[in-house]
């Protein structure tokens, strides 16, 4: 296939890629919408630099290249700052700055004193560079996760850019017999056009894989969390304190259940509204989660309860650790506005014991112990069996 063909080809699949991106933009979550519109820009700038590429012969060359070979490297901007919109990163000049000082370098060896070498040389720096950017801040973004779609998609960034530099190599040290890189005497110009479709096309599509990983992982943590305080909802901690509880019978280890209840939390609702209540309820949720660490599993049950599956090595530490659980809580006032609120909480908690089969037989002897608690004056803690 000659080179022309081969990058009117390109563009088509270019156009047919943008196309059915803007076809699923509605679908994408609106978090990820502004980086998508960013990808199909950089991919359509692509496309239309690759047309003109394909036309050079019929153009002026001081005119065509280098504004072919700028909405090329515009187009990688494009996709490098797509990347970086996906990650909250904020916009910057730098993402524009190797299209700039390359398109000037290309018009000065496409015009004034033309030199195919130099031009090739230019344009692998600058896309070399955006390029190894767009993958340094994919992998910098997932360090420590497993996201395979980011680590495919900073591949390609990669690959395409050992190509592109491997290409640069090759024009300096062998220059081929070839006035332009559509020359039909140059191998190499009828290979460059199908890598660089690997970025608008292949590259689309790990974008998109990227985006529908992103809406999965929400979507997982929406029916695991509670949509107020963030913590883990009931139907995590039935699951999660199941395995914590099979785990601990097989290590032969300790494991307890507080349930922490918000002492007079109607009156909250009452005198402030529903409001503030939920506030509220942020706010000692926001203290629990500090004082478990991530050692413990904390949940919300429902209204101003929350459990605490706690991973201790007996039932003294299960205690001293609740105890933890008020003092974080009491120690914070709740502030509403002009009102300051002392918060505080009763515990119940309950050790595992050998009769104990099920996570329900803990949370039912700890809620005995709240109630316990509640009668004996509040904000305090009492454990299971002691009264």
């Amino acid at each position: 296939m000659d080179p022309l063909t081969a990058y009117l080809i390109v563009a088509l699949m270019m156009l047919l890629n943008g196309g059915v991106l803007g076809l699923m933009h509605r679908d994408l979550s609106p978090d990820v919408q502004p980086s998508a519109i960013s990808w199909r820009i950089g991919t359509l700038l692509q496309a239309g630099g690759c047309i003109l590429l394909g036309v050079q012969v019929y153009l002026p060359p001081l005119f065509v290249l280098p504004l072919a070979n700028g909405m090329v490297m515009l187009g990688i901007a494009g996709c490098w700052r797509a990347v970086r919109q996906f990650y909250g990163r904020p916009d910057s000049v730098v993402v524009v700055l190797p299209t700039v000082f390359a398109t000037a370098g290309i018009a000065w060896f496409a015009g004034p004193q033309p030199d195919l070498a130099a031009r090739v040389v230019i344009a692998t720096l600058a896309w070399s560079v955006m390029l190894l950017a767009a993958a340094g801040t994919l992998l910098q973004a997932i360090r420590g996760e497993r996201a395979r779609s980011a680590r495919v998609l900073a591949g390609i960034f990669g690959l395409l850019a050992v190509f592109m530099l491997l290409r640069g190599v090759y024009f300096v040290f062998a220059p081929p017999l070839a006035s332009s890189i559509v020359d039909t005497r140059s191998w190499i110009n009828a290979l460059t056009p199908m890598l660089a479709s690997v970025l608008p096309v292949i590259g689309t599509t790990g974008f998109l894989l990227l985006c529908s990983d992103r809406m999965r992982r929400r979507w997982e943590q929406a029916a695991s969390t509670d949509d107020l305080t963030g913590l883990a909802n009931r139907r995590t901690l039935a699951a999660a304190g199941a395995l914590r509880l099979r785990q601990a019978r097989e290590d032969g280890v300790a494991l307890a259940v507080a349930i922490v209840d918000i002492d007079h939390f109607k009156s909250v609702n009452d005198r402030f509204g529903h409001e503030a209540g939920d506030l509220a309820l942020q706010h000692v949720a926001a203290g629990l989660r500090a004082a478990c660490g991530r050692h413990h599993l904390l949940a919300r049950q429902g209204g101003e309860e929350f459990v605490a599956v706690l991973t201790v090595n007996d039932a003294q530490t299960a205690v001293a650790v609740a105890e933890q659980l008020r003092n974080a809580v009491r120690a914070v006032p709740f502030r509403h506005g002009g009102t300051v609120l002392s918060l505080t909480v009763s515990i119940g908690v309950a050790t595992l014991q050998p009769q104990d089969r099920h996570l329900d037989d803990l949370l039912r002897r700890a809620d005995t112990a709240l109630y316990a608690a509640k009668r004996g004056g509040r904000d305090r803690v009492v454990a299971a069996g002691t009264g």
